[in-house]
C-alpha cells in the first residue's frame, strides 16, 4: 500500500511547556493509522500536563512520502525478460556494496516496459528500461509527450535466440526457411494466392525433420525477443520462399507484414514474459519446442538442449562471433531526467558497465551474458560517464517533481 503522510511545519521542542503537536493527515490509509497518530498527539500533550485540541491545529503544508521515514527510495527498472537476469544480478550486487537499496526489477517485456518507462518523470516512475531490441520511433515519441527527451542507450552485450526442446526429445537442426514454413500464419497456395499454414508436423516441411507435432511455446507480441525472432528468423527465412522473395522486392511493407505474422491455430503458444515458464513447458511435453534467450538455455542445460540453425549450435563462441544465425544485441535505456532526483541511479549504471560486471571475466558472464568487444565497452563506458557526470550539475526538468526537502530544525512557534 502506498501511504502519504502530511506534516505541518511545526517543531517538537525539548521543553514540555513549548511543545506543539501538529495535525497529521493521512491520505488513503487505514483508520488504525489515524488512531495511532491521534494517540501520539494526545500522549505528547498529556506528558506536559496540558491539553491540545486537534481541531484547532492548522492545515498541513509539507508533503512527506512515508517511505522516506522508514526506507530509502528504490530505483525502478522495467522491461525485457531476457535482460532481467543481468539487471537483477547487478541490482543485487549494487545493493550489497553501496549505501543504496537494491533496485526493483520488474519483467514486463520490452514493449510493455517502454509504455511504463515513457509514462512520466519522477522517482516513483521507472528510471531504466531493459530492452532486447532498440527503441522504436513511436516509443521515442511517446516519451517526448511526457517530457522525457532522448533516453540514453547502453548496449550491454549479445544474446542468441534459441529453439530448444527437452533432453529426451529429438535433436533439432533447422534452417530459417524451415522455421518460417512451420510458424507463418499463411503460405503461398501455388496459384498466386495465400492459404492458412497446412503444416502440422515438422516432417511435413522436410522429410528429414522429426515426425513431431509443431508445437512452439514462445514470447508474446509485447516481447522484444518476439520482435527480434520475427525479424531475424521469420523475415530472413521467408526470403527462401520464391513468392515471398518476389513480394519483398515489389512491396517491402507487405512482405514484412506477411513474414512476421505468426500462426494462431494452436501451433504457437504465447507463454508470457517469463522464459522460465517456457522451460517448464518443454519439461512437460516432449513435442514442445521453446523460443527463448541463450542465457536461459545455458542456465538449464541439465534439463533442455538447444537446436542447431543450419548446422551451427547456439554456443557462447558462435553467438559472440555472429556465426550462429539468430543472434541479437541487448540494451538498457536510462531516463536522463531522473538522474538528479533518484538516489543511486548514476551509481547503478556505473556498476553495470564496469569491467568486473560486464567484462569477459565479469560476474555477468556466469549468467550467460556474451560481452561486447573491448573497444565497444570502452567507448560506451566513456560516453555514459560523460552523461552521468554532467547530470550532477544539471537543473531539474520542469516536468520533474522537486526532490524531497525536510528541514531537520524547524523554528518553534
Amino acid at each position: 500500500m502506498s501511504i502519504t503522510l502530511l506534516l505541518n511545519e511545526q517543531t517538537l521542542t525539548r521543553s514540555c511547556h513549548t511543545t506543539q503537536i501538529s495535525e497529521h493527515q493521512v491520505l488513503n490509509t487505514e483508520q488504525i493509522l489515524r488512531s495511532l497518530l491521534a494517540a501520539i498527539a494526545m500522549f505528547g500533550a498529556a506528558a506536559c500536563g496540558s491539553s491540545t485540541d486537534l481541531a484547532d491545529v492548522p492545515e498541513p503544508d509539507i508533503l512527506v512520502p512515508i517511505e522516506g521515514l522508514g526506507g530509502a527510495q528504490k530505483i525502478k527498472i522495467v522491461g525485457s525478460s531476457t535482460v532481467a537476469p543481468f539487471s537483477t544480478t547487478v541490482a543485487e550486487q549494487f545493493g550489497a556494496i553501496s549505501e543504496h537499496p537494491a533496485p526493483i526489477v520488474e519483467t514486463t517485456g520490452t514493449g510493455g516496459g517502454f509504455k511504463a518507462f515513457c509514462n512520466a518523470i519522477g522517482p516513483d516512475e521507472p528510471s531504466i528500461i531493459n530492452a532486447s531490441r532498440k527503441i522504436k520511433d513511436g516509443e521515442r515519441a511517446l516519451c517526448l509527450e511526457a517530457g522525457i527527451v532522448d533516453p540514453f542507450e547502453i548496449k550491454i552485450g549479445y544474446d542468441g535466440i534459441v529453439l530448444a526442446n527437452g533432453k529426451s526429445g529429438p535433436d533439432l537442426n533447422l534452417t530459417k526457411t524451415e522455421i518460417f514454413l512451420a510458424l507463418a500464419a499463411e503460405l503461398p497456395d501455388g496459384e498466386g494466392g495465400w492459404r492458412a499454414n497446412p503444416h502440422r508436423y515438422w516432417n511435413d516441411i522436410n522429410p528429414a525433420l522429426p515426425s513431431m507435432r509443431i508445437l512452439v511455446s514462445g514470447p508474446p507480441p509485447t516481447s522484444g525477443t518476439r520482435d527480434a525472432f520475427a525479424e531475424i528468423a521469420m523475415e530472413r527465412g521467408a526470403l527462401g520462399v520464391p513468392e515471398l522473395a518476389a513480394l519483398q522486392k515489389a512491396d517491402p511493407m507487405a512482405f514484412a507484414a506477411r513474414a512476421r505474422e505468426i500462426r494462431n491455430d494452436g501451433a504457437w503458444i504465447d507463454s508470457g514474459e517469463n522464459d522460465s515458464s517456457i522451460i517448464n513447458t518443454l519439461l512437460r511435453n516432449e513435442d514442445a519446442v521453446g523460443v527463448l534467450g541463450y542465457s536461459f538455455l545455458e542456465q538449464n542445460l541439465d534439463r533442455v538442449k538447444g537446436g542447431r540453425i543450419s548446422d551451427i549450435a547456439p554456443t557462447f563462441e558462435n553467438i559472440s562471433t555472429g556465426e550462429y544465425g539468430v543472434s541479437r544485441s541487448m540494451y538498457f535505456y536510462v531516463k536522463r531526467e531522473n538522474l538528479p532526483i533518484v538516489p543511486g541511479l548514476s551509481d547503478y549504471v556505473a556498476e553495470f558497465i564496469q569491467e568486473d560486471a560486464w567484462g569477459p571475466d565479469g560476474y555477468l558472464i556466469e549468467k550467460g551474458l556474451i560481452p561486447l568487444p573491448e573497444e565497444d565497452r570502452s567507448a560506451i563506458r566513456a560516453s555514459a560517464s560523460q552523461i552521468l557526470t554532467a547530470s550532477k550539475n544539471l537543473p531539474l526538468s520542469a516536468n520533474a517533481p522537486s526532490p524531497l526537502q525536510i528541514d531537520e530544525d524547524l523554528p518553534a512557534r
